[in-house]
Parts: structure tokens; sequence; C-alpha cells
């Protein structure tokens, strides 16, 4: 039998591209995009962590928080995808390690909060106090080995042999963090409704040590959470 026509062969190949991307889709990407979703609704210290901070420190500071979250999502992604990740959550060390630098650095915050100035809740905020919280949020998210574990467990689960590994990879992470920085800035929005009420009068000192107990209380969280 005579071999096709390059025309044909062309279409019988497009074809087959239209066939596996169909297939990724569907069978792939949509389910991971719901189970990411679900893993990001559920209650978490990073979730309690940016309604406390919205809450008392007001939305420009949770928002910074946010994109600093998310550029460290953003990271954990780039390491997993070169294996260091992997290499960090196998390694007992390397993992405590992570753990205990996360619980530190969240006491480390509550006892600032707790020694802080009793002054007012200013209700604008400086540019290098967005760019500290923005560290807040980057710190505390590529110190939590929790985080790293997603890349290599769950979203390996999603990628499938019969298309490159390298794109869908790309894909899943990044609808990974648009859909955790959504939510974050969704949970922001809400929790900084409150900011006005907190900051009025007398109420910032008692607000700053409630929420240096919290973070404390957050801290342990994250210990069991990550065990």
């Amino acid at each position: 039998m005579a071999a096709g026509t390059p025309q044909s062969q062309a279409q019988s190949t497009i074809s087959s591209c239209r066939a596996i991307c169909v297939h990724v889709v569907t069978e792939f990407f949509i389910p991971f995009l719901v189970t990411t979703m679900l893993i990001e609704l559920t209650p978490g210290p990073n979730m309690a962590w940016l309604a406390l901070t919205s809450a008392s420190e007001g939305k420009r500071s949770g928002f910074a928080a946010v994109a600093g979250i998310a550029l460290g999502l953003a990271i954990l992604a780039a390491a997993s995808a070169i294996g260091l990740a992997e290499l960090a959550t196998r390694s007992p060390a390397i993992f405590s390690l992570l753990r205990y630098a996360g619980v530190a650095y969240l006491l480390w915050l509550a006892w600032k909060t707790w020694a802080g100035k009793d002054e007012p809740i200013p209700d604008s905020v400086s540019k290098n106090a967005l760019g500290a919280w923005f560290r807040h949020g980057l710190l505390l998210n590529v110190l939590n080995p929790k985080a790293a574990v997603f890349f290599i467990t769950v979203l390996p689960a999603y990628i499938t042999q019969s298309a490159p590994i390298a794109p869908q990879t790309a894909l899943l992470s990044a609808s990974y963090v648009a859909i955790a920085t959504f939510v974050h800035l969704v949970i922001v929005a809400l929790a900084a409704q409150a900011h006005g009420w907190i900051s009025n009068g007398n109420r910032a000192r008692i607000v700053r040590r409630v929420f240096a107990i919290l973070l404390a209380g957050i801290a342990i969280w994250f210990l069991a959470s990550t065990g």
C-alpha cells in the first residue's frame, strides 16, 4: 500500500495531538483542578494566618502576604520540577529542619506582635511594612514542607506518560498557584472587613495580644499538621 501524502500525514498527526489533549484535559486536568480547590478550601495554618493578618493589619497587608505566598508556591513548584523538593521531603533531617524553622518563625512573629508598642493600628500601611508582610508570606510558605509534599505526591498523579511531561507539569503547577492565590485573596477580602472595628480606639492593644496568642496556636497547628 502506498504511503500517505504529507498532507494526510500532517492531518493524522494533528488529529492524534487533539485526541491526546482532550484525554489529558478530561482525564487529568479537570480532576486536578477540583482536587486543588478542595485542598485549598480545607482550613489550615496558612488560611488562619492570612485571616488573622488581614483582620488585624488590614487588606493591603493581607494582599502583600498573599503575593509572598504565591511566590513561595512558585519556588516550591520549580524546586519540585528539578528534584530539590523531593530530596528535601525524603530526607528526615532536611524535612525536620524546614518544619521546625517554620514553627520558630511563627513563634518569633507571635513574640514580636506581643512585645510590640501599644499604639493604634494605622489605616494606611507603608511600603516597608508591605514588604515585611510579603517576606513573611514567602518565608512561611517556603519553610512549609507540607506544601512541597503536594508537588511531589499529589501533582504527579495527574500527569500522563502519553504526553510531554514538562508542559503538563508547568500547566498543573501554574494552575495550582492560581487557584491557591484566588482562594487566599478571597480570605483576605473577607477577613479585612473586620479591620475597621478591630483598629478602633483602645481595641488595638487587646487585638495585638490576642493575635500573638493565636499566632502561637497556629505555630503548634503547623507543627502538628506537618508531623
